[in-house]
């Protein structure tokens, strides 16, 4: 059978067309996204996607051209050696016909390749960033895909093998202490490929990430199983509400529906709400009936149209004699360029435009740590307390540790004491203590609550990485956003900590909402 049986209830059509197969990224995330993808092909993605786009194409194109055309001194370099490079933008069936070509004719590297083919009963689509032919001459093949996502970690006591990108197809792997990081989406295109490769398969895969000169090996039998079980999944009839659908170009669609339905997703998104819906209670309206506490007050909120409030009678957060509010960006996993800081009157940017994980990186965050720590030292001198701020403490703990382990200039110790000393504040964690909202407790939630607006409302941690991208290139208009972007996020963490501190006024609590 194919997936259209899978979708019987779906009256999409009766043949199998490009539109129609399934790809890796239709079983992430949500399920009904697919269906809407079937039902509704010609709704254009959002411009967030579109502009992600270049990042993905330039990660894809930087590992192409590092690929051997020929072979290196030592290599044989009488033995033929074939790299067949296909069109993205040819037809699905023009593509495939062409990759099942080359590893018919041997060739040793295949960019672009496609496959398709039925596995589980559904008409499935692999597109395969590399086919590498094995090393061993036999004509089988490796897929190897390209990610954004950093796909290894160094570890001490686990050992990885990988192939530098330059000699694939050519150099024996090597090894090197490091740990496989899983995604979900790369292990089922991994799995697709090697399925629908059947007797060519090599029965290893490759993954590229961050680390565009190391194409990390693994057996791909591991990411099997559990595609197998997603495609037996059954696809939902109905849409129910994930914190992604923000981003989802289907919302404008689902969000109708949801409300016809008065799904209790609506207030409790994701799988917040399992419990209550195997107790039967799947609408907004049986929630507030149901006068189960806290859920039924956030449900009868909502309803009211009320997006905060407070749990308890007063709020606070940590108050010191010297302040500075911190929001740091960082591109991807590959390190962090910039540290705003903002002292309440000045907001001081240490900020680097070249590549990160370098000198230029290591140099900015001695800067902007030294800064820091001066401030302190000059405070505690002069007799007075001092703290520092930040909103949701898990990036920036994680740059402030990483960075200085990966750096010298810097003691890592020191950072780590002062992560654990009470002078660091996540604000965040005072925040969700002390009020509820129906819609997160996000900074960009409570801002418009606390009377903050940002100046350029419409940039976010997705659109700042094609931001700094253009950055990169010198673009000063992108670079002037990201500060601006990262100024407002300092103040706006003040804002919101200078609201807890007047006890939240103007926030009802939670208590009164109770049915």
């Amino acid at each position: 059978m194919t997936h259209l049986t899978w979708l019987a209830d779906d009256k999409i059509g009766d043949a199998v067309s490009e539109i129609d197969l399934i790809r890796a990224s239709d079983l992430v995330g949500c399920r009904y996204r697919l269906r809407q993808r079937l039902a509704h092909p010609d709704v254009p993605p959002l411009p967030e996607a579109v502009a992600r786009q270049p990042q993905i194409d330039a990660g894809r194109a930087a590992v192409f051209s590092a690929l051997p055309v020929e072979r290196a001194l030592g290599d044989g370099r009488g033995k033929a050696f074939t790299r067949v490079d296909l069109d993205p933008t040819d037809p699905i069936a023009q593509s495939e016909r062409r990759t099942r070509a080359a590893m018919k004719a041997g060739a040793h590297l295949i960019t672009n390749a496609v496959l398709t083919g039925a596995v589980a009963g559904v008409e499935i689509l692999a597109e395969i960033d590399v086919l590498v032919r094995a090393e061993t001459g036999e004509r089988t093949y490796m897929p190897v895909m390209v990610s954004n996502h950093r796909v290894a970690r160094a570890s001490t006591s686990e050992k990885l093998l990988f192939v530098p990108t330059h000699r694939l197809s050519l150099g024996s792997p090597l090894a090197t202490g490091a740990k496989l990081r899983h995604h979900t989406a790369d292990g089922y295109r991994l799995a697709m490929a090697h399925l629908l490769l059947g007797e060519r398969a090599d029965g290893r895969a490759a993954l590229v990430g961050q680390d565009r000169s190391r194409a990390y090996l693994t057996p791909v039998e591991r990411f099997v199983p559990p595609l197998i079980e997603a495609l037996n999944a059954p696809v939902p009839t109905e849409p129910r509400r994930l914190k992604q659908c923000a981003s989802c170009r289907f919302w404008p669609l689902c969000e109708p529906r949801l409300e016809e339905m008065d799904d209790i997703s609506l207030v409790l998104p994701g799988g917040r709400a399992d419990g209550l819906r195997e107790r039967g209670i799947e609408t907004v309206q049986a929630l507030i009936d149901a006068r189960v506490g806290e859920p039924s007050a956030i449900a009868n909120a909502w309803r009211q149209g009320i997006g905060v409030l407070k749990r308890t009678e007063t709020t606070s957060v940590p108050r010191a004699d010297v302040e500075i509010d911190i929001d740091m960006e960082a591109y991807l996993d590959q390190g962090a360029y910039l540290w705003g800081t903002f002292d309440g009157e000045t907001y001081r940017a240490f900020a680097t435009w070249d590549e990160v994980g370098g000198a230029w990186e290591e140099a900015n965050f001695a800067d902007f740590w030294e800064w820091l720590t001066g401030v302190r030292a000059a405070a505690h001198a002069a007799g007075k307390t001092f703290a520092a701020y930040c909103y949701a403490s898990g990036g920036e703990n994680h740059w402030l540790k990483s960075s200085a382990r990966r750096f010298s200039s810097v003691d890592e110790r020191e950072v780590r004491e002062f992560i654990a000393s009470e002078e660091w504040v996540d604000v965040f964690a005072h925040v969700r203590h002390q009020l509820v909202g129906t819609d997160g407790l996000g900074l960009k939630v409570l801002g418009p609550v606390v009377g903050f607006a940002w100046e350029d409302d419409d940039v976010d941690g997705e659109r700042s990485v094609a931001l700094r991208r253009a950055a990169r290139l010198g673009d000063a208009a992108a670079r002037e956003m990201l500060l601006r972007y990262n100024e407002d996020d300092c103040r706006a963490t003040r804002a919101v900590r200078e609201f807890l501190s007047a006890g939240a006024p103007g926030l009802r609590l939670l208590s009164e909402l109770s049915p």
